[in-house]
């Protein structure tokens, strides 16, 4: 069982070395000392107001998008956001503005759950860009992490399918990814199927270095990882931005 997974983590680690443009993606588990929980997310961009972007890490710990030029920012609504906030224990990661509703919610005594119903899909047309979402609580005595697409049906205003899966253990040495789409296209087609398992290491600067190199040379701009001790949750934070 160990080699299967390890091969199938490996795998999907090798076929997204392979995909020229899985837009923005989210890793969400555990690393192999089984001490941490980890977080990635990275960002991608084909026109040059997505490309314009960088990570900055905030004194508190959030980390919000930026115009690397602000002289070439055309439309901020959907590439200017916070991607990871945190309260009470409860880490976000998202690829949108979804970060500050499920943020809102918790504060209010909302869950993951109903502050999602709330929102859908981007409203890129023809794309329809599936806002994807992830979720670490400390005080969830039930499940380790969670992970959320919400995407149209083929491209179409017509449904959205709105989707949750839920990790009640942690797998020490893997993670799951969910990413915005299956490949480049036009439009670009959502992602399919469930969220695959992933490897994970013990050290960030490792597990950053993986997935920047696995990421497509010319259209990755920023990643970040972050970690979180699941006995005294303590976090460790670390951003890569494309020079």
């Amino acid at each position: 069982m160990t080699t299967t997974r390890a091969a199938q983590a490996d795998q999907y680690l090798n076929s997204l070395q392979n995909n020229v443009y899985p837009g923005r993606g989210i890793v969400i588990g555990a690393t192999p000392d089984g001490t941490r929980l980890v977080q990635v997310y990275w960002i991608m961009g084909r026109s040059e107001n997505s490309r314009n972007r960088v990570f900055i890490q905030e004194d508190n710990g959030f980390v919000r998008t930026e115009a690397k030029d602000p002289a070439k920012l055309t439309d901020p609504s959907l590439i200017i956001y916070y991607p990871a906030r945190h309260v009470d224990g409860a880490h976000i990661i998202t690829n949108g503005d979804q970060t500050d509703t499920i943020y809102e919610a918790l504060q209010s005594g909302g869950t993951f759950e109903s502050a999602l119903a709330t929102r859908t899909y981007e409203p890129d047309t023809p794309n329809f860009t599936p806002r994807i979402s992830g979720l670490v609580d400390r005080k969830d005595g039930q499940f380790a992490y969670k992970l959320s697409i919400l995407k149209s049906n083929d491209n179409v205003e017509d449904q959205t399918l709105r989707h949750t899966y839920t990790y009640e253990k942690a797998i020490p040495g893997y993670g799951h990814c969910i990413h915005t789409y299956q490949g480049d296209g036009n439009p670009l087609p959502s992602f399919q199927g469930e969220p695959a398992l992933v490897p994970l290491s013990d050290d960030i600067r490792e597990i950053a270095d993986v997935y920047w190199k696995a990421l497509n040379e010319e259209n990755k701009i920023s990643l970040l990882v972050k970690t979180i001790q699941i006995g005294s949750g303590e976090t460790e934070l670390l951003v890569v931005n494309k020079q």
